[in-house]
C-alpha cells in the first residue's frame, strides 16, 4: 500500500519526519511531495533517506527546468501517473495556503494538481497561526473541504511557533497516523499488540542437494503479517523459505527445517501476546541425511521420524497470549479441526480444505472456517488478504473475551 505525503510550507514541517516513520512501521509505502515553501524549512534529502522513495518537489523536474526537454515533460506529467497508483494523499502539515488552493481547484504546483487529479482518499492536517484558522475565510475553506470527504485531522492547541498560543499546532503524529489507518480502511485495533507469525513451508535435508519439503507459497502469513502491521500491531515473524517478500516493518527470522523454527519461536515467545501460526511445517524428516550427494542406483528407501509439533510446543508453554493455528485438510476437515483445536489447547484454529483447485497452496486465494470454543465462523472464497483480515477480526474479538489487555 502506498501514500502520496504533502509537506506544506511551516515550521511544523520538521514533525513530518517522524510521521513518515510511523507509516512505515505499518507497512505503508510512502512518498513524498514538497512544496517550494516546505523544503525552506526541511531539505528534501531527508525526507528521500527516510522513505526510500524519490522526493518530488516541482511540476517539472527541477527549479531551473533544467535542458532535458524529455525529462520535463515526463515531470509534467508525473502527478498523474502517482495519482493512478496512491491508496491515499495526506498533507501534514496543511498550510492556510494549501487549504485555500484545495477548496479552491487552484492547481499551480505538484501538490495542488495531484489533489485535483486522485480520486484516493485525502487527509489533511492543518497548521499555523492562531489568527489564520480562526479566519472566516479559512474556517469556510475546511466546510468545503469535509463536504467534498476530505477527513481534517484538527490541530491541537497550546503555545505556537509565532509565540501565540491557541488552536492551530499540528496535530499529534499518532492521531495524523490513524487518520491515515482509517482512510485505508485500517483500524488500529492491534495497538499494543506483538504478533508472532510463522509463514511458508519447512526443507527437510536428504542430503546435499535434495529435501522433503511441501507447497507452502508463505502468502498466507505473509498476508497476515502485513494485514497486523497496518492494525498496529507490532509484528515478528519467523519464515521458511519463500520468494515473497516479508513486509518492510515486520522483525523477521527466515529458518529453514522444522527445528529451526521451533527454537525461533520458543525464542521469540516470551515477547508475543499473539501467536498466529501458519507455517506448513513438514511433519516428518529423515533419520538420516547424507552427508554426500546420493547416487542413482536403482531404489532408494528413506526412513523417516516426525518432527517436532511447534503448534502444541507453544500451547503448552502459554501465559497468557491467544494461539490461533491453521490446519490443512482433505477429509473430515472441520472434525479433524475441532479435534486439533482441543488437543493442542488452541484459542481458534483455521482449517482449509486443500484438495480444492483454485485455493490453498500456490493460490493468491482461499476458503476457510475459523473455528473457536464459542464460534464458527465461514469465509467463502476470498483473497488472502480478505481471509487475514478475517483471522484478525477473530483475534480481536478474542482478546476481548479473554479480559486480559494486551501489553
Amino acid at each position: 500500500m502506498k501514500i502520496a505525503l504533502g509537506v506544506s510550507g511551516g515550521i511544523a514541517a520538521y514533525k513530518t519526519a517522524e510521521i513518515v516513520r510511523l507509516l512505515q512501521d505499518r507497512g505503508i509505502r510512502v512518498q513524498v511531495v514538497m512544496t517550494a515553501a516546505a523544503q525552506e524549512f526541511v531539505r528534501p534529502l531527508t525526507f528521500a533517506a527516510l522513505s526510500g522513495e524519490k522526493v518530488i518537489t516541482g511540476m517539472f523536474g527541477s527549479d531551473s527546468g533544467g535542458e532535458d526537454g524529455q525529462a520535463n515533460v515526463e515531470s509534467a506529467i508525473e502527478h498523474i501517473a502517482i495519482a493512478q497508483t496512491i491508496d491515499a494523499l495526506v498533507v501534514a502539515p496543511a498550510t492556510a495556503d494549501v487549504l485555500a488552493r484545495f477548496a479552491q481547484g487552484i492547481a499551480n504546483d505538484f501538490l495542488s494538481t495531484l489533489y485535483l487529479a486522485t480520486t484516493a482518499p485525502v487527509v489533511v492536517a492543518p497548521a499555523m497561526n492562531v489568527n489564520m484558522w480562526n479566519h472566516p475565510a479559512t474556517q469556510a475553506n475546511l466546510e468545503i473541504l469535509r463536504k467534498r470527504g476530505v477527513r481534517i485531522v484538527e490541530p491541537g492547541t497550546g503555545y505556537l511557533a509565532c509565540g501565540m498560543t491557541g488552536a492551530g499546532r499540528l496535530a499529534e503524529n499518532e492521531a495524523v497516523v490513524g487518520a491515515v489507518m482509517e482512510a485505508l480502511g485500517a483500524s488500529q485495533d492491534l495497538a499494543g499488540e506483538t504478533v508472532l507469525v510463522t509463514a511458508g513451508p519447512t526443507r527437510e535435508k536428504i542430503d546435499p542437494v535434495r529435501y522433503l519439503t511441501n507447497r507452502s507459497s508463505g502468502r498466507m502469513g505473509h498476508a497476515i503479517a502485513e494485514a497486523a502491521l497496518r492494525r498496529g500491531a507490532r509484528v515478528l515473524l519467523v519464515s521458511g523459505p519463500t520468494a515473497i517478500a516479508a513486509p518492510g516493518a515486520a522483525v523477521v527470522t527466515p529458518v529453514e527445517t522444522a527445528e529451526d523454527m521451533l527454537a525461533a519461536v520458543l525464542k521469540l515467545l516470551p515477547q508475543a501476546t499473539v501467536v498466529i501460526k501458519t507455517a506448513a511445517v513438514a511433519d516428518f524428516r529423515p533419520k538420516m541425511a547424507s552427508e554426500q550427494k546420493i547416487k542413482r542406483n536403482g531404489e532408494m528407501t528413506l526412513e523417516l521420524e516426525p518432527t517436532a509439533d511447534i503448534l502444541a510446543e507453544v500451547a503448552r508453554r502459554k501465559t497468557t497470549q491467544i494461539v490461533v493455528g491453521f490446519a490443512a485438510e482433505t477429509e473430515n476437515v472441520l472434525d479433524n479441526a475441532r479435534k486439533k483445536l482441543a488437543s493442542k489447547s488452541l484459542d481458534a484454529i483455521v482449517v482449509n480444505d486443500v484438495s480444492r483447485e483454485g485455493v490453498g497452496f500456490d493460490s493468491d486465494r482461499n476458503a476457510v472456517t475459523i473455528i473457536s470454543h464459542s464460534e464458527v465462523v465461514e469465509v467463502p472464497e476470498t483473497s488472502k488478504w480478505e481471509v487475514a483480515q478475517r483471522v484478525l477480526d477473530q483475534v480481536v474479538k478474542l482478546r476481548k473475551r479473554s479480559g486480559v489487555a494486551a501489553r
